[in-house]
């Protein structure tokens, strides 16, 4: 029977709780922005096993979405999201809002290079990683993790806290784990509820087309043609592609063959009104 658990909205609330969950020793943190699936569960059970405390927090960040972009429908599903949580004992979840976390006359912002500056999700979303910098290190300041899960779909995302927290000298762990996939590989996504039936059995094209040009890199295929065959599929199937790219899977600088460092494809498309990313090792 899942326990009852303690949701802190506001900074006494959390800094009371975090006195007390400290005393256990490690305390693992799991940021997410709610609308919760298989993956942050998949997530949280991790976590379980790095540390003895477990906190998950639940903040749909409005720095990182741009003016034409889904702040105002992404799903927000909080009831059912702290139910699933209190099924896997997690220990506290951190739910501030926009007010707690951004108060009147705050004037701050991360402006992150590097795997910030990549070409990729930041061509095309200029706010973004300024928004998950500046939010993700006020959520290490505030809950003080020892280690911090993040899930590789957004793998530039990753790339980005992982730099951050080392250039910062931050005291977390940052671990990065492997996408979870419904069985047709559609990597799972708090944004494919937007999907219709037509485009949901469109959607895994995207992990095929990966799954096929990161075989035939990895087998000494040119990277370059590999990746138009790739670009020609998707659009094939009904896609607005955004990127499909090999990159360096540390830094994410373009490589021209596999000589160049472990590989990392990135992809990133719309179909019809939902925008879906995904990547995988070569």
């Amino acid at each position: 029977m899942a326990r009852s658990i303690q949701v802190a909205r506001s900074l006494v609330a959390l800094e009371r709780a975090l006195l007390r969950l400290r005393r256990s020793g490690k305390v693992a943190l799991v940021p997410t922005m709610g609308a919760l699936h298989k993956g942050h569960l998949t997530l949280v059970r991790h976590a379980r096993r790095r540390a003895g405390r477990v906190i998950v927090s639940i903040f749909v960040n409005p720095t990182q979405f741009g003016p034409n972009e889904d702040f105002g429908s992404y799903p927000r599903t909080f009831a059912r999201d702290v139910a699933a949580l209190a099924g896997l004992d997690v220990d506290l979840v951190w739910a501030p809002n926009a007010e707690v976390m951004y108060p009147h006359g705050f004037a701050t912002r991360i402006v992150p290079e590097g795997p910030a500056r990549a070409g990729l999700e930041d061509a095309f979303r200029p706010q973004f990683f300024s928004g998950v910098a500046t939010i993700v290190a006020k959520l290490f300041a505030q809950c003080r993790p020892d280690v911090a899960i993040f899930g590789e779909k957004d793998f530039q995302q990753l790339r980005v806290v992982t730099r951050m927290a080392r250039d910062l000298d931050l005291a977390v762990k940052v671990i990065g784990m492997p996408t979870v996939r419904e069985p047709d590989g559609l990597a799972l996504s708090s944004r494919n509820v937007y999907l219709s039936p037509e485009e949901r059995a469109v959607a895994p094209t995207l992990y095929r087309v990966l799954v096929a040009s990161a075989g035939k890199i990895a087998a000494g295929h040119p990277i370059a043609a590999t990746l138009a065959d790739g670009r020609a599929e998707i659009a094939q199937v009904g896609f607005a592609l955004d990127y499909l790219e090999a990159r360096h899977a540390e830094t994410l600088a373009p490589v021209g063959s596999v000589r160049d460092g472990p590989i990392r494809i990135l992809v990133a498309a719309r179909l019809g009104t939902t925008r879906l990313i995904d990547n995988v090792g070569v």
